[in-house]
């Protein structure tokens, strides 16, 4: 296949624009049916010693790793160790107890379950923010969030609504690791990253990142990086590092059947939630949108913004990563834009 040749020399000359506009640090990929139109890296991995941001440079997506979680937790269910009527409680016990009898695993994968968040986005904590009531390197296995969940009540009855919660997909990587005894990071790599082929998507310590890894910047300017502001090690809520090569991978996976079964994946991304809060629906750990026909993964955190999408009637896939704490959203709006009127 083949992209057209002026569509492809306009887009790049519009995000190259939007780029330059916003200042972005980070890296944009866009793919028109399947062909690579658009790949460009931008700004500093590393403001200390000055080293580019790269087309391979592995990018934290934040939020983006909750579809990782999601697809961990349908492949549970295909395999017999959950289903999406389990209940959080009978994996629980005794922990958590602030949690409803009544939340189910489907609840928590649609944000439909009402738990109290630990990290609740609806009190627009700043992106500097210390959020975290525990020393940050304390959070590097799923057991040890436990502690971090506890004492947050109910917001309303499990399926009542839609919240965007941040807690609930933590629950669901302690509810997916006791359930199939291998710990949650272990899982996501034999359930996600393997089939998928991601050999460069992993969960990177913050205090001891590799050399490809890009560094989160609290601010455009300066030094101060988000090592003191996130969990050392990301979990279910996010906080995976990836590429632009993985990214645009896993869809291929996904859309294959090669992660969850195509009918699966499918349920994952129909429409779910319609929050009129939002600019688009939710499925099963993806964001929809229904009048674009997209699917995608979001992701924002202190030094780190994301999104990767692929709509799905016209075949075309973009990813922006940002290694600060804004500068994915603007740019990726505007190639949603664009990309919708190539049609």
């Amino acid at each position: 296949m083949t992209a057209n040749v002026p569509a492809v020399d306009d887009l790049i000359a519009a995000v190259d624009e939007i780029v330059g506009v916003v200042g972005l640090s980070g890296a944009i990929r866009v793919d028109l049916n399947g062909v690579v139109a658009c790949e460009r890296a931008y700004g500093l991995a590393n403001r200390t010693y000055g080293i580019l941001n790269a087309i391979d440079t592995q990018f934290a997506i934040a939020s983006g790793g909750k579809g990782h979680t999601a697809l961990t937790v349908m492949s549970l269910i295909e395999t017999g160790e959950l289903t999406l009527d389990t209940t959080a409680r009978s994996v629980l016990g005794a922990d958590l107890a602030l949690i409803d009898d009544r939340v189910t695993v489907e609840h928590l994968l649609g944000n439909r379950s009402g738990i109290g968040d630990y990290l609740d986005e609806s009190l627009e904590h700043q992106s500097d923010d210390y959020v975290l009531p525990v020393p940050v390197h304390e959070l590097a296995t799923t057991e040890q969030f436990v502690r971090v969940l506890d004492g947050f009540p109910m917001k309303f009855d499990p399926g009542e609504q839609f919240a965007y919660c941040n807690g609930g997909f933590v629950v669901l990587a302690l509810i997916a690791e006791r359930a199939a005894g291998m710990p949650y990071h272990d899982l996501v790599l034999q359930r996600v990253l393997d089939p998928a082929g991601l050999a460069d998507t992993r969960f990177l310590r913050s205090d001891q990142l590799p050399a490809r890894a890009a560094i989160g910047y609290l601010y455009d300017e300066g030094l101060q990086s988000n090592v003191l502001h996130l969990p050392v090690r990301g979990n279910g809520d996010g906080g995976i590092y990836t590429t632009l090569a993985d990214s645009h991978a896993l869809w291929d996976a996904l859309f294959a059947g090669r992660v969850v079964s195509a009918e699966n994946f499918a349920l994952m991304t129909r429409v779910h939630s319609d929050p009129p809060e939002e600019s688009q629906q939710y499925g099963l750990g993806f964001w929809v949108d229904a009048a674009s026909d997209a699917v995608s993964l979001h992701g924002f955190d202190a030094g780190a913004t994301y999104v990767s999408a692929r709509l799905r009637s016209q075949g075309h896939t973009y990813t922006v990563f940002s290694n600060t704490s804004r500068g994915a959203w603007p740019v990726s709006q505007r190639i949603a834009e664009l990309l919708v009127s190539l049609g």
